[in-house]
């Protein structure tokens, strides 16, 4: 079950929507506490020197020099000072979500890690340069950086949990995905979906949606084709046949094909071979 789980997500964290609230390095002071609360967003604290106490949920942690912790939102928190050696950190509040669901209720991972071979505090500081940029691409900026410190996170982190309760829908979505990913040579339907999920099909879309940023339809044709892109580079059967492999009609599956790749088939054939002949 989580192994579907994670399935599920890594097939559309591409979709994860990020929210960078704050992002600043603190000095703490002697009076840096509080205790029992939780909060809609999450945060992350990378600690540079000092000493504290963070607690999450029921576990209570003494953070070193080095350490990247990541609080997730929802959870039970505590924190505070231990000493007048108080906490130097770089730190950011963010929210990160997969349709209506935050993303760290979907999984659950170690509260810290300490990376190597990275340099955070580098990356901490160019967040915080363009989070107080009005430059056009400071935004865009900002959540690159921010999915590099999460995706160093989920590599080294040693075990992450999977939450299949999150949502009586997050099941039936992997389900879904998975019918989708075994059928895509077939004539894939909103309403023959709708009807595994047990959903209106109207209430099916919404959720779908929700899920994976595009509606049923859109979602279908981009992964067909994607498969037809391998199959043009990797096979020699004209471009009908593969038309077929994927369930389309040649003429639909021309225009499809042009429209998210602004190329025709047989043109992305041409080029693909041309670059592997002559590789930049």
């Amino acid at each position: 079950m989580e192994n579907r789980a994670g399935t599920f997500l890594g097939k559309n964290l591409a979709n994860v929507q990020l929210d960078v609230s704050i992002a600043a390095y603190t000095k703490v002071p002697k009076s840096w506490r509080d205790e029992n609360y939780t909060t809609d967003f999450n945060k992350l604290y990378y600690i540079m020197e000092g000493e504290g106490f963070v607690k999450v949920n029921h576990e209570t942690f003494y953070p070193k020099a080095g350490e990247l912790y990541l609080l997730p939102s929802g959870s039970v928190q505590s924190y505070g000072t231990i000493s007048d050696n108080t906490f130097g950190k770089y730190w950011c509040h963010f929210t990160a979500k997969i349709g209506d669901f935050h993303l760290f209720q979907l999984m659950k991972t170690p509260v810290f890690i300490k990376p190597e071979e990275f340099e955070l505090e580098e990356k901490f500081q160019q967040l915080i340069s363009y989070m107080h940029s009005d430059r056009l691409s400071s935004t865009f900026r900002v959540h690159s950086i921010l999915l590099e410190i999460i995706a160093v996170f989920l590599e080294k982190s040693q075990t992450i949990h999977f939450k299949m309760n999150a949502s009586p829908s997050f099941d039936k979505m992997d389900v879904i995905l998975t019918y989708i990913e075994e059928h895509l040579d077939g004539n894939l339907s909103v309403e023959s979906l709708a009807q595994m999920a047990n959903f209106h099909p109207n209430y099916f879309i919404s959720v779908f949606k929700n899920f994976t940023g595009s509606s049923p339809i859109q979602y279908i044709n981009r992964r067909k084709i994607e498969k037809a892109k391998e199959l043009l580079i990797v096979s020699e059967r004209n471009v009908s046949s593969i038309s077929d492999s994927v369930g389309m009609e040649l003429s639909y599956f021309s225009r499809v094909f042009k429209e998210l790749t602004g190329l025709s088939p047989t043109s992305f054939r041409e080029l693909s071979a041309k670059s592997r002949i002559n590789p930049k």
